[in-house]
């Protein structure tokens, strides 16, 4: 498995543009929500619990960010943990409601992540790495931390290997 320098580090290398980066901020957060809204429906129930696979989704990320960092991985848990909170939310609203706010705030994520990449001049990371759908929200996370000042010595490896941003 990757480092988390290795995969944001590879995941930067598509994003150096600052506006590209802006884009971003809001763009993941509402694909996030809403691939774990349209992903909300109920598939079994377990010792009282609901399973749904937007929740098998969330285990799995976590499980993924937690074994990359163990902060990022807290902040991840925060962040995606909000995320599945609004979108179930989102699936409590009646079926048409739900389905159509979903793919609309699905929809509009990905046009503001095609314009940030138009800025760019480049292609979305996911495309060359299926991994960057997950690296995505983490890289919003990390590059929030290093507005903050931290984890310097991270934004310093992957500034030596991606360029700083412009």
């Amino acid at each position: 498995m990757k480092t988390l320098t290795e995969h944001l580090s590879q995941y930067a290398l598509y994003h150096r543009d600052e506006r590209n980066i802006l884009t971003h901020y809001a763009g993941i957060p509402l694909i996030v929500v809403a691939v774990f809204a349209l992903l909300y429906w109920p598939l079994f129930t377990l010792a009282g619990m609901v399973i749904t696979p937007a929740l098998l989704l969330f285990i799995g990320s976590m499980a993924f960010y937690l074994r990359l960092d163990l902060r990022f991985g807290l902040v991840m848990f925060v962040f995606s943990g909000i995320s599945l909170l609004l979108a179930a939310k989102l699936a409590a609203l009646p079926f048409g409601l739900w389905l159509g706010s979903s793919i609309a705030i699905f929809v509009v994520g990905w046009v503001l992540q095609f314009i940030g990449h138009y800025y760019e001049g480049k292609k979305p990371a996911f495309i060359d790495d299926l991994t960057g759908l997950l690296i995505g929200p983490l890289f919003i996370m990390a590059e929030l931390g290093f507005k903050l000042g931290l984890r310097k010595p991270l934004q310093h490896n992957i500034e030596q290997i991606a360029g700083k941003t412009h």
